[in-house]
């Protein structure tokens, strides 16, 4: 329905060229809220879309290293290249201590 139409229409139930213009103006800016607030609420749905697939990406990563970790004899005895590849992400040396990154995003410091 056009500007006119609704004009048309309205001018019926006797609005005065002033009451039209305050109308059209109080309609348009409730539109605009309506779309602004359709637009916010579609991206914290893409955001909270993206956080729950980091979460299940998460969550995976741990059962899967927790598998693995249950397949693995409970005493370590020598280094095993294949284990720590698969459960560490990164070691960064500091001076007077050493942090653990692991794959799943557990960190763990380790002083001197």
């Amino acid at each position: 329905m056009s500007y006119n139409n609704i004009k048309t229409a309205l001018s019926r139930f006797l609005l005065s060229s002033d009451d039209w213009q305050m109308f059209w103006s109080l309609l348009t800016g409730i539109m605009s809220k309506v779309g602004n607030e359709i637009h916010h609420l579609r991206d914290q749905k893409q955001k909270l879309l993206l956080e729950s697939a980091n979460r299940d990406e998460l969550k995976k990563r741990i059962t899967d290293m927790s598998t693995f970790l249950k397949k693995q004899p409970t005493a370590l005895t020598e280094y095993d290249e294949q284990l720590v590849r698969r459960l560490v992400e990164k070691v960064t040396v500091n001076e007077k201590k050493f942090t653990v990154e692991f794959k799943s995003g557990l960190t763990v410091d380790v002083n001197e």
